[in-house]
């Protein structure tokens, strides 16, 4: 019996024993994704890594809905993203907290650089710069409803300005907006191929393509932006995905997004030192100061307000608004009293944050507040009417 047992042993296939699959949903682009996961590979040959691409919202969206796909990290740029699936309970602290910040950020704008742009354009230095009339429909950004990085963009602004200058100004800037590209990567590749001189963007982004001939500058003042990572409740493999968030907080992992062609600045101070001569000044300032950094949480608390009111005020009547404001722009010997009331028209938020707040999450609230913004662009659009009478 012994001898049919070895023959038997010998004989039969060798075990074959099923690598870890580690399911990982991000915002982030195979360019920066395959280079941590080449390393990663090398480290931890027995786990699989499997990714999904998918805007902020939407995977937040999903996993909101029960991660029925089971992914077992979280991985993107817009830190309120997570504040928000920690509140909803659908995130697992491994030991490292409920989430982790790996690098910053910073928001901006691009440009193509002096080989690619039209020999008279002029490099905004300032976000008012991008205001000036010079700029008209020469802006593009992508939706927030579809991009982390321009809700964190917008909440850069309504931050430092305040609800109702801060929406005063992206209201005008609407009237400078060539379109609203679906994806953040939209804004570069239409900046690429000149359909619109400048995009609003997040600096990592931009800064991979510098090879492409884009330029990035900061907006200042500077907000210091943390990207994250995050296991997920209802994920399969928490061991794996444990290595995984230890990887990037690795002096290993935190070296590699150095790399020219992810260009992240890392949380590591010591690995970050190796940036030191590459940095911006502003960035340098404010890695340093408390006040610089991106409240996470209070976006977060306006999440759904941020991204509706935009839709409302902003994408649904982009084109009247942007004629409004070229036609007003147009009337520049009107008196300034009757200018100053079409400017106030085109550039007040109605209600304030606690009433945003307030209102009910349905659909019925983003069809009240569309028609608001929209009774408002008709009364500026008979004042201008008047004015252009002959």
């Amino acid at each position: 019996m012994s001898r049919l047992l070895f023959l038997l042993a010998i004989l039969a296939p060798p075990v074959v024993f099923a690598t870890t699959e580690l399911r990982i949903i991000t915002s982030y682009q195979a360019d920066m994704v395959d280079p941590l996961l080449e390393v990663f590979a090398q480290r931890h040959p027995d786990i699989q890594v499997r990714v999904l691409n998918k805007n902020t919202p939407a995977a937040v969206d999903e996993v909101l809905a029960g991660n029925d796909r089971r992914f077992d990290l979280f991985w993107a740029s817009a830190p309120e993203a997570f504040v928000v699936l920690e509140d909803a309970g659908q995130l697992l602290d491994l030991g490292l907290g409920a989430h982790a910040d790996f690098a910053w950020s910073a928001v901006g704008w691009t440009w193509r650089s002096a080989q690619g742009a039209a020999q008279d354009f002029q490099v905004p230095q300032d976000w008012n710069d991008l205001l000036d009339p010079a700029f008209s429909q020469s802006i593009v950004m992508s939706h927030p409803m579809r991009s982390g990085t321009t809700h964190s963009l917008l909440e850069t602004i309504l931050q430092d300005r305040g609800w109702r200058a801060g929406w005063a100004w992206i209201l005008e800037l609407a009237g400078q907006l060539n379109t609203i590209s679906a994806r953040s990567f939209g804004v570069l590749e239409g900046v690429q191929r000149g359909e619109a001189e400048i995009g609003l963007s997040i600096d990592f982004l931009a800064l991979t393509r510098g090879v492409d001939g884009l330029a990035f500058r900061y907006g200042r003042p500077v907000l210091m932006i943390p990207a994250r990572i995050a296991a997920l409740r209802g994920g399969r493999h928490t061991d794996a995905a444990l290595a995984f968030m230890k990887f990037l907080l690795s002096e290993e992992g935190q070296r590699t997004l150095l790399r020219p062609d992810i260009r992240r600045i890392p949380v590591d101070p010591v690995v970050r030192a190796e940036l030191a001569e590459s940095l911006q000044p502003e960035i340098r300032a404010a890695l340093n100061f408390s006040w610089s950094r991106y409240d996470a949480k209070l976006a977060a608390r306006r999440y759904w307000q941020v991204n509706q009111v935009f839709e409302a005020f902003v994408a649904r009547d982009l084109l009247l608004r942007r004629d409004l404001w070229r036609r007003l722009r147009a009337l520049d010997r009107a008196p300034a009293a009757e200018r100053a009331r079409i400017r106030r028209l085109l550039t007040w938020m109605p209600m304030t944050e606690h009433q945003a707040r307030s209102a009910p999450q349905t659909r019925e609230t983003l069809v009240a507040w569309a028609e608001r913004s929209h009774t408002m662009l008709l009364e500026a659009e008979a004042y201008i009417r008047l004015l252009e009478l002959p």
